[in-house]
């Protein structure tokens, strides 16, 4: 009785491999295609950073129009 408990335990370990081997592999990125323009500087990726929160806040804080009632 035992060998089958032993051996249920290794069939469900050996499906939980698989699975989870087969996970890892759908998460691996696809490689980057090669752009033909230079990579921006830190400091242009950080202006633009900051230009989208402030686009980003600006519209947040705008008075939504409320409906008639």
């Amino acid at each position: 009785m035992r060998s089958f408990g032993l051996i249920g335990l290794v069939l469900a370990l050996l499906i939980v491999g698989w699975l989870a081997k087969r996970q890892m592999g759908a998460l691996v990125a696809p490689p980057m295609p090669a752009s033909s323009a230079p990579a921006a500087s830190v400091r242009d990726q950080s202006q633009q950073i900051q230009q989208q929160i402030k686009q980003s806040l600006d519209a947040a804080t705008q008075p939504r129009a409320m409906p008639d009632e």
